[in-house]
């Protein structure tokens, strides 16, 4: 039975490029699968920005899942402080209560 840390060597395409890596198993589907969106990334990109090089491309994609990380962090602080709110809302109505 395999370990949870247990590391494997993949090689992964991305923008017409080769690179080794070496991952946790428990995570190489997740990689070859951020690989298969970025490369489809840099394809939309290649579409919409003709005569781009490869660099402009990746830097392009790079930043788009910057921006999305950020959009996400910010949503979960928002939700926590949401919830934060209804617990403190709940335990007034369940103070009142008893």
């Amino acid at each position: 039975m395999a370990e949870k840390s247990e590391t494997v060597n993949i090689n992964v395409q991305l923008a017409e490029r080769l690179y080794p890596l070496k991952v946790l198993k428990s995570d190489e589907e997740k990689v070859h699968s951020a690989v298969k969106l970025v490369n489809e990334r840099i394809k939309e990109y290649q579409t919409l920005y003709d005569g781009k090089d490869k660099q402009d491309y990746m830097a392009m994609c790079l930043l788009n899942f910057a921006v999305e990380h950020e959009n996400l962090q910010n949503s979960s602080k928002d939700n926590s402080l949401l919830l934060e709110e209804k617990m403190i809302e709940l335990e007034k109505v369940l103070s009142g209560q008893l």
